[in-house]
């Protein structure tokens, strides 16, 4: 890896009160820094998930995805087995790799999410949440159409924690 040799002033600061927060159902997401903040290089965001709330096992193609516990108990599955976690710890999911994660049932809790590169995954959260606004249930198709139209595939189901 080579280093450049001039240092520049372009960093970013975006204060707390200026991140979008997204209602996604019973959970909140939280854009701390897409890729449009950070050109592209990677995403962060902010998942309070609610009581239970969380996808399927799936994979995505073209990104991979960390998921840091910042405090309460999550479920994080790796493709493998379902492992409660809790703060401080850390699950990373290649490209392809299958992975989901729940809320607990009993507390609140929150992770960040980081993905890279930083595909513009707000889109996701943010059409999501507003069909979950309107109440609006897709049928199957729809539901393939619009997971593949945001790099997101679905396994066969798994038994759930």
């Amino acid at each position: 890896m080579s280093y450049p040799d001039a240092a520049e002033t372009s960093a970013t600061f975006r204060p707390a009160d200026t991140v979008e927060a997204l209602a996604v159902g019973s959970a909140t997401a939280r854009f701390v820094a897409p890729g449009s903040v950070t050109g592209g290089q990677y995403g962060l965001f902010r998942w309070d998930p609610g009581p239970g709330g969380g996808p399927g096992p799936h994979y995505h193609r073209t990104f991979s995805e960390a998921f840091y516990v910042l405090h309460g108990r999550i479920r994080l599955y790796d493709g493998e087995r379902w492992v409660e976690a809790t703060a401080g710890d850390f699950l990373y999911v290649p490209p392809r790799g299958v992975h989901a994660f729940r809320g607990d049932e009993d507390e609140p809790s929150s992770m960040l999410i980081l993905f890279a590169p930083g595909s513009p995954r707000e889109a996701y959260f943010s059409e999501l949440a507003a069909n979950l606004a309107a109440g609006r249930a897709m049928t199957d198709e729809e539901t393939t159409t619009f997971l593949a139209r945001h790099d997101q595939f679905m396994v066969a189901p798994t038994r759930r924690p």
